[in-house]
């Protein structure tokens, strides 16, 4: 999947989500881009940042040694299934939680208050989850795949899956969502 910037005719600027380079090209040919705020179908990709790899060496938050998803990660059942998407989200990052020392004052606004609530709804959600779904770890695409052939009891679950399992499981057919998950603090 790739991020893309957008902009219309009019000046109106967004975001869309597409599977590859060509699926931009493809649906803006097609005419099936418009633009949120005014409806136009003249849409262009817009100037934006491009992401910088990090060094080899630098381990992002969230994650181990060799790429592996960090242990805290894990949500929640559509219908019978689910993954996390570890959105790397840690305990100074997430707006609501404790910050640490050397942090800037909380923000405060619109949008700052709209983050804590979001904040709180995943937290709300991922308690949820815990309580009345299995944890099945890093074996999440094993017991989906069960579940959704019948081999096992249909039953709320949660874990961890790599994209291409998660791509995998989308190919066969077996619905189950990625949500961010707040990583909790132990302080």
């Amino acid at each position: 999947m790739i991020l893309y910037a957008l902009q219309c005719d009019v000046g109106h600027t967004f975001e869309a989500w597409f599977r590859d380079a060509a699926g931009f090209d493809e649906q803006a040919e097609a005419g099936v881009i418009r633009c949120p705020v005014c409806g136009t179908h003249s849409v262009t990709k817009a100037i934006m940042a491009p992401r910088l790899a990090r060094h080899h060496g630098a381990r992002q938050a969230g994650t181990r040694p060799g790429g592996e998803q960090s242990a805290d990660a894990g949500p929640p059942a559509a219908a019978a299934a689910a993954t996390a998407a570890d959105q790397s989200a840690t305990a100074d990052a997430v707006p609501g939680s404790a910050a640490p020392a050397n942090a800037p004052a909380a923000a405060t606004g619109p949008r700052a208050e709209a983050a804590r609530r979001l904040a709180s709804a995943l937290e709300s959600l991922r308690s949820t989850v815990e309580q009345t779904c299995d944890n099945v770890g890093d074996r999440f695409a094993e017991e989906a795949r069960r579940i959704h052939y019948g081999e096992t009891e249909a039953r709320g679950i949660y874990g961890r899956t790599t994209p291409d399992e998660a791509e995998a499981l989308r190919d066969e057919g077996v619905e189950f969502a990625s949500l961010p998950w707040p990583r909790r603090s132990d302080a």
